[in-house]
């Protein structure tokens, strides 16, 4: 076992710059930002970008184990800004190499590049200021910096711990909010990854999630193929909006509840892929966000990055299952929860994963095709097909990140794809990965959320 290892570093990246802060206050207490509030007191406005760009000295902390390497930037909200598979040698998340920020944060200059934490607000109010941080060795080998800050909005503590463990090829986020007040406050936290993308690029949504939401769930479609109207776009008879070049105009998604714990993405070409994994009864929030495969999304491209193309976000939401959906934290409460962010490779849409394992079961005329892929060594590990009590496929294959499982297996012709279940388990005999596909049934698409009623319309108070 290799230990993983931290340490910081001084980096010089291509740097867009920003204006001062505004010296006034700004109150704003009618600004509506997300489809929330927009009111960003005590902190300043930034209200201009500098259009020179310079090479500028960075601090940065870099955690690496045997499989991934993370940059992170602590001057910039402890934003990930690097994350590297070494294994097929990519970023698994975006990595844009020049920091050029657009106004698009709630108190002005935002980047796309990384993973953003979402705090207590949207597009965290500090994402452009420096947070608090420190290196931890843990006693199993694994290390942690930590990122924490006191946000001036409503003076609670948020931190995020990066977490890398020497033999896994997995980041964990330990997330620890508290409300150091003696009133209740609101906060959200999503997670925000983003993703680079191309006509190739397929967002990964679990197999039972068959409709999506906008905003405050204020419209609403069919996933993953649309048949309706969605951000004014129709896409009749049916448009496959899982991919990223079937969306002409910026969109969100939100998946409606899912029993599954994890969402990500695929690129098809060069078959390697971005999951985020959490317990879904904490975190439930899946959602995608693309600026749009068209000429307003490329000037926005140019808005963000010199030469780094198109991206998407992944969203990953807690406590909640849509935006601008805040929760509370009581006074004295904490709120502490864990995310996993991991790559993976050649198997395409996964259709159930673990943060140890992940599956994919695709059928064809008379066969199953059976993939799989694990994030750490398991050696000897057993990949079943069953149908009943029928094994259609018992096989051995040594697992580690640098591999994936693939086989294709005949079918007998009375077999119902629908009875078929798959598991990959350890020599030890624990089931890192099971799943068996989602019974056909036509579900109902919910309705979109209606405004609430004008008061001499409201007829009860049952209906109020």
């Amino acid at each position: 076992m290799k230990e993983a290892k931290a340490w910081y570093e001084r980096v010089i990246i291509p740097t867009y710059g920003i204006g001062e802060p505004e010296k006034n206050p700004m109150f704003l207490e009618k600004r509506v930002y997300q489809g929330s509030s927009g009111v960003v007191y005590p902190f300043p406005m930034v209200e201009k970008i500098l259009d020179e760009k310079i090479d500028r000295e960075w601090d940065a902390i870099y955690l690496e184990n045997q499989y991934l390497k993370i940059m992170i930037l602590p001057e910039l909200g402890g934003r990930i800004q690097m994350a590297f598979d070494k294994i097929l040698q990519r970023h698994f998340v975006y990595y844009n190499q020049v920091i050029k920020p657009a106004l698009v944060g709630l108190t002005g200059p935002w980047i796309s590049e990384g993973i953003e934490f979402n705090w207590p607000q949207h597009h965290r109010p500090s994402t452009y200021e420096p947070v608090d941080h420190c290196i931890e060795t843990n006693a199993e080998g694994s290390i942690t910096v930590w990122c924490s800050e006191v946000e001036r909005l409503f003076r609670t503590r948020g931190m995020a711990g990066y977490t890398l463990h020497p033999d896994k090829a997995s980041l964990e986020i330990k997330v620890r909010l508290y409300n150091r007040t003696d009133l209740p406050q609101t906060f959200l936290w999503w997670a925000n990854p983003a993703v680079k993308v191309n006509d190739h690029y397929q967002s990964v949504f679990p197999p039972d999630v068959h409709a999506v939401f906008d905003h405050g769930k204020r419209d609403v479609s069919e996933f993953p193929i649309a048949k309706g109207t969605y951000y004014k776009v129709n896409y009749a008879p049916g448009t496959d909006i899982s991919r990223y070049k079937n969306i002409p105009v910026p969109t969100s998604y939100m998946a409606i509840n899912s029993k599954y714990n994890f969402v990500g993405g695929y690129e098809n070409d060069s078959k390697g892929g971005l999951l985020h994994i959490a317990n879904h009864h904490v975190s439930p929030g899946k959602k995608q966000w693309t600026w749009g495969h068209s000429d307003f999304g490329r000037a926005w491209d140019r808005n963000l990055t010199d030469e780094d193309g198109p991206y998407i976000e992944l969203m990953c939401g807690v406590y909640t299952d849509n935006q601008p959906d805040f929760s509370w934290l009581m006074p004295g409460e904490e709120k502490s929860f864990s995310q996993f962010f991991m790559p993976y490779r050649d198997i395409g849409v996964v259709k159930n994963a673990t943060r140890e394992a992940m599956i994919n079961l695709e059928f064809e005329p008379g066969f199953a095709i059976v993939k799989a892929y694990a994030t750490a060594a398991y050696p000897s590990s057993s990949v079943i097909l069953k149908s009943g009590s029928l094994v259609l496929l018992e096989e051995i294959f040594d697992f580690h990140p640098g591999t994936s499982f693939e086989k294709r297996v005949a079918l007998p012709f009375d077999i119902d794809p629908q009875d078929v279940a798959i598991m990959v388990k350890s020599s030890s005999g624990r089931i890192l990965v099971r799943w068996q596909p989602e019974k056909e049934e036509k579900k109902a698409i919910p309705e979109a959320a209606k405004p609430a009623k004008l008061p001499d319309e409201v007829e009860s108070i049952e209906q109020l």
